[in-house]
């Protein structure tokens, strides 16, 4: 009993270990492994090669019908196969071993796009996207609404809003003192304030009637006063006495002949003669300058400024006396050959031809006897009869 032996019935036979290349490796292996090699991603071969990251992925998984069209199936996994460096025909051949793909003819219902809409072609999908699927490897993860927002760059945004407000209220604060009127207060009330009575016309109304009738217009005297000469700032001197060389010792001095007795004065009622050299201390008075027209003519006279010192159609024998001002005015004439020129009493002219207009003309007396001569009273009768007629009125 003892040297009995015993035998397990059952025993496991020896397994023969298998090795690495034991194993069949499918396409798809071999192509995620030549892309893994490579390091590219689903979305980097999509952009390089132009096909679908879906379409790439169908052909590593031997799936054709994630293809829109079957006929396209041949050259997009002769392109990635040749992309990654595999031999194009054996990759094809592989796949369709491995998916059961047929190459159909080119005019075949299988060759086109897939079929299969029955009911409503907008509801049915045209082929199996594999984005649509959330638990695809390759798709990036969906990023937060605020993972774009830089926590350190909320406070740079804050100060720069701060900054571009405060401008803005100290360039508003500034308009609005430029803009301000302050009134300063004073003790004593204006004159001109003081002098006038708010309620002087409201209780009686004829009070204001009686101030303008009293009002006294200035006289014409006062007026002309604005063009006489101003007084000069040097006066002008002329010497009373010869030079020491034209005295003679027999009329001055010791030597002198004895004085004769004058002659009575009589007293007459004429003025006394004035000196002949009196001293000087006015400018000498400007000449008395007038415009005379011998036909109907448009005269415009305007001062240095541009301001219209007279206006109007000048009748023949109407004269206008041109006022003496510190700059010489501007004559515009619309007939040239009917206006002329009395510089004290003479004519000159006329201004310009018959029928043309004449402007910017100086109107002082040493200019316009400079440019013109004196007028020619045989040329122009009118000119002539209109000088007799005042002539005739001096003298009477």
């Amino acid at each position: 009993m003892i040297g009995k032996t015993f035998k397990r019935d059952g025993a496991a036979e020896d397994v023969e270990a298998k090795g690495f290349d034991a194993y069949d490796m499918r396409l798809g292996d071999l192509m995620r492994g030549e892309r893994a090699t490579m390091g590219k991603s689903l979305l980097d071969v999509q952009r390089e090669l132009k096909i679908k990251a879906a379409y790439i992925a169908a052909i590593e998984n031997a799936d054709p019908s994630a293809f829109d069209t079957p006929g396209f199936i041949a050259g997009y996994v002769r392109s990635y196969a040749r992309y990654l460096g595999m031999n194009p025909e054996e990759a094809f051949d592989t796949f369709c071993e491995e998916s059961g793909f047929v190459t159909a003819h080119g005019m075949s219902a299988k060759a086109s796009s897939r079929k299969g809409k029955t009911y409503d072609p907008a509801a049915t999908p045209l082929g199996q996207d594999i984005f649509a699927s959330s638990a695809t490897p390759f798709i990036p993860a969906g990023d937060a609404v605020f993972s774009g927002i830089e926590p350190r760059a909320i406070g740079s945004i804050a100060v720069m809003l701060a900054l571009i407000a405060g401008l803005g209220y100290g360039g508003w604060t500034v308009v609005q003192e430029v803009q301000k009127v302050q009134f300063a207060p004073v003790e004593q009330t204006p004159v001109v304030l003081s002098d006038l009575d708010p309620l002087a016309g409201g209780a009686t109304g004829g009070q204001a009637d009686d101030a303008i009738a009293g009002f006294n217009a200035p006289s014409a005297d006062a007026l002309d006063r604005l063009y006489r000469p101003q007084a000069l700032d040097v006066p002008v001197l002329v010497a009373r006495d010869a030079p020491i060389s034209t005295l003679s010792p027999s009329s001055i001095g010791t030597f002198a002949a004895p004085d004769v007795p004058e002659a009575p004065v009589i007293a007459t009622n004429s003025a006394p003669q004035e000196d002949p050299s009196p001293v000087q201390v006015v400018a000498p008075p400007v000449p008395e300058l007038q415009l005379v027209a011998v036909r109907p003519a448009w005269v415009r006279v305007q001062s240095a400024d541009g301001t219209v010192i007279f206006e109007g159609v000048m009748e023949p024998g109407e004269n206008f006396a041109v006022p003496a001002t510190e700059e010489p005015a501007r004559l515009r004439v619309g007939e040239s050959g009917a206006m002329y020129f009395a510089v004290n009493g003479v004519h000159y002219g006329p201004v310009g031809p018959t029928g043309v207009v004449t402007s910017g003309v100086e109107l002082s007396a040493q200019s316009l006897t400079e440019t013109y001569v004196v007028a020619d009273l045989s040329a122009d009768a009118d000119l002539a009869e209109i000088v007799n007629v005042a002539e005739v009125a001096v003298d009477e």
